[in-house]
C-alpha cells in the first residue's frame, strides 16, 4: 500500500440552525467555498491536480442532494476530470469521507483526493424533509427510528450519568470554546462568506455578502444556569438543550496526497490517517458508540490511550460523552479531550462533523506539539466511528 499524507485540513465556522449567520447560505455555497480554500491554501497545489472528492452528508437531499460532492466541486471551479461522490454514515459521514479518500490513495487508485463534509440543518432538517420509516418493521423495531434525545436519556438512565454531571460538562465545554475563540486558537477556521437577502424599494430582493469568522453558538453558561433548563425528551429526564449538541450549519475539507505526489509537487505533509474503524451497538443507546470504536481503532494502530495527545470526542450529548470517557478510563486525560470545547458549544453539523473534527484535531495537535490524535463520534442508528491521526 502507498503512503497517504494529509496536506491540508480546514473548516468553516459552525453556525446555529435557522437562527445563525449561515441561515440564508446554501450548503453548496459553504462546501464549494471551503473546498476551494483548501486547495488555495496548500502551497504548490492546483485544482487540476485533484482527482476525486468524497463528501460526507447525513441527509443528502433537497439543497444537499443531486450528489453535492460533485455539484460543489464544479461550483468550486474544479476541472471536469475531478470526480465526486456523496457519503452517508450519518454523524460519521465526514470522517468516513476522509477515510475513503485516504484509502483511494493508499490503494493507488488516486494520487490526490479530498475528503470533505457538509450539513445545513437550516435547509435540510434532522431526519430529512420526508422521513418514511418502514411501516411493519418500525412496529417491531421502533428503536431504529427513535429520537436521538431518547437514546441520550437511555444512556443517562442505564449508566447513572446524573443531570448535575451533564450540566457541569456542558458548562466547561462552553467555557473552553469561549476562551479558544477569544484567544484566536481555532486556527483551522477559514473566515467564510455568508449571504442574506435584503428587500429593495422596488420589491425585489438583493443578495448581499458578509463574512463569518467565528462559531456563533458559543455562549456563557454555568452549571447552575443550565440546571434551570427544562428537559426536552422525557418528563423526569436529564437531557436538555443546554447539555446537548447544537444543530448547526457548516462544512470542512481535507486534502490527501500520495508520497510520490508530495515529492513531485513539493507538497508538505502535515499528518496521516493511521487507522479508522466503525462498530455497531444497540440502536436505543447509540451514544455509547465511541466506547467501542476508540479501543478498536487504537488496537489497529498499535497504540493505547496513554499514547494519544489530543482526543476530539463528539459531544452529541453530555450523557453519552461522559459515559464513554468513564468507560474508557479517560477521566485521567480530561486535559486532552476537546481542549477547545466540543459540539455542545461549537455545534454538530451531522455529515460535516467528522471532517470538522479532523481539522480541529490536527490544529490542536500542532498547538500542543503532540503526535497522535483521536477523532470519534456516536452515530444515529447505533454505531460509533473512530480514527487515529499522526501529526508529521
Amino acid at each position: 500500500m502507498k503512503d497517504a499524507y494529509i496536506v491540508q485540513s480546514v473548516r468553516t465556522p459552525g453556525c446555529k440552525q435557522r437562527r445563525g449567520l449561515f441561515k440564508e447560505t446554501r450548503p453548496e455555497e459553504l462546501l464549494s467555498f471551503i473546498m476551494k480554500e483548501a486547495v488555495d491554501r496548500t502551497d504548490n497545489l492546483k485544482a487540476q491536480d485533484l482527482e476525486d472528492v468524497m463528501c460526507g452528508c447525513a441527509f443528502p437531499e433537497a439543497e444537499q442532494g443531486l450528489n453535492i460532492g460533485r455539484v460543489a466541486s464544479k461550483m468550486a471551479g474544479f476541472p471536469d476530470h475531478v470526480s465526486g461522490a456523496t457519503v452517508n454514515r450519518f454523524c460519521a459521514s465526514g470522517l468516513e469521507a476522509i477515510a475513503l479518500a485516504s484509502a483511494r490513495v493508499q490503494m493507488g487508485w488516486s494520487e490526490i483526493t479530498m475528503g470533505a463534509g457538509v450539513e445545513s440543518m437550516t435547509f435540510v432538517p434532522m431526519g430529512g424533509n420526508v422521513p418514511r420509516p418502514h411501516p411493519e418493521y418500525s412496529k417491531t423495531n421502533p428503536e431504529n427510528y427513535i429520537s436521538m434525545g431518547i437514546t441520550a436519556e437511555n444512556v443517562a438512565n442505564r449508566y447513572n450519568i446524573s443531570r448535575e454531571e451533564q450540566d457541569i460538562f456542558a458548562s466547561k465545554s462552553q467555557a473552553k470554546a469561549a476562551k479558544a475563540r477569544d484567544n484566536g486558537l481555532f486556527t483551522e477556521i477559514v473566515p467564510t462568506p455568508a449571504y442574506k437577502f435584503v428587500p429593495q424599494a422596488d420589491g425585489t430582493m438583493k443578495k448581499e455578502t458578509f463574512m463569518v469568522e467565528h462559531d456563533d453558538g458559543i455562549r456563557e453558561s454555568t452549571p447552575e444556569g443550565l440546571g434551570k433548563l427544562r428537559t426536552v425528551f422525557a418528563v423526569n429526564g436529564s437531557v436538555t438543550a443546554g447539555n446537548s449538541s447544537q444543530t448547526t450549519d457548516g462544512a470542512a475539507a481535507t486534502i490527501i496526497a500520495s508520497k510520490e505526489k508530495c515529492e513531485e509537487l513539493g507538497l508538505k505533509p502535515i499528518a496521516r490517517l493511521v487507522a479508522y474503524t466503525s462498530v455497531g451497538c444497540k440502536s436505543d443507546e447509540m451514544g455509547v458508540g465511541p466506547r467501542y470504536a476508540i479501543p478498536k481503532a487504537l488496537e489497529l494502530a498499535g497504540l493505547t490511550i496513554d499514547d494519544i495527545d489530543i482526543y476530539e470526542i463528539n459531544e452529541a450529548f453530555a450523557s453519552q460523552a461522559l459515559y464513554c470517557i468513564k468507560e474508557l478510563n479517560l477521566e485521567q486525560y480530561m486535559d486532552k479531550i476537546n481542549i477547545h470545547g466540543g459540539a455542545i458549544a461549537l455545534g454538530h453539523p451531522l455529515g460535516c462533523t467528522g471532517a470538522k473534527l479532523t481539522a480541529t484535531c490536527l490544529a490542536n495537535l500542532k498547538e500542543v506539539n503532540g503526535k497522535y490524535g483521536v477523532v470519534s463520534m456516536c452515530i444515529g442508528g447505533g454505531m460509533g466511528s473512530a480514527a487515529v491521526f499522526e501529526r508529521l
